[in-house]
């Protein structure tokens, strides 16, 4: 990827000869003048973050941590969910009860169209974007896993909350760089709309996402 990177970059470079060489793509030191960091309480994250997913339309619950198995088995009854699948790390705490529960080991797409949602942890949580990051770990699960079943159950802990983009990047970059997993960004449910604004639910993904956050 690096060979091609620079073979792109060596033609832009050759078809701008009259541009100055530090002012070419690849020459240019990457300016790094914006907040990187957030100074947000833990208990101010947590509401932001749910101020944020809900904007999203998507539902979350604020849960004490004890109370994470409870809520998932509420959260399942109330979407109506027969079969559920979670990710093979996914801790006992967190599985519903009252379902149909399947532990992923490679179900195919097919397979996974069959059940009606999944249940997940997550790497980490951006309050000022309301985004969920998955990062492909074992408690996360495939990406498979959480695009194909129409409802998406994602339990995250508050002290998995950051604040701004530049945090969760730099929390990720150990799975990016030496495990080379996968990132999926979710800002609420699927949905997507055509030329002439006609929103339409579920077509890149869960067409249902609750949130639940679990503090200690």
């Amino acid at each position: 990827m690096s060979t091609a990177r620079e073979e792109i970059l060596g033609r832009i470079r050759a078809a701008l000869p009259d541009v100055p060489a530090a002012e070419r793509p690849g020459d240019v030191a990457v300016a790094r003048d914006y907040r990187r960091s957030g100074e947000r309480t833990r208990e101010r994250l947590v509401d932001h973050l749910a101020e944020r997913v809900a904007d999203y339309a998507a539902e979350v619950r604020v849960v004490a941590a004890g109370g994470v198995a409870d809520a998932v088995s509420e959260a399942c009854a109330e979407m109506g969910l027969g079969q559920v699948v979670v990710p093979p790390a996914l801790p006992a705490g967190w599985r519903p009860r009252d379902v149909t529960l399947t532990e992923d080991a490679g179900l195919s797409p097919h397979e996974l169209d069959a059940v009606d949602g999944a249940v997940t942890g997550c790497a980490v949580a951006i309050a000022e974007t309301g985004t969920i990051v998955l990062d492909g770990s074992p408690v996360c699960g495939r990406r498979l896993l959480t695009l194909v079943p129409d409802h998406h159950i994602c339990v995250v802990l508050a002290g998995q909350i950051v604040e701004l983009v530049p945090e969760a990047i730099t929390a990720v970059a150990p799975a990016v760089r030496d495990g080379r997993r996968p990132i999926t960004l979710v800002s609420g449910p699927s949905a997507s709309s055509d030329i002439e604004l006609s929103r339409v639910e579920g077509v890149h993904g869960p067409r249902h996402l609750r949130v639940l956050i679990a503090t200690a």
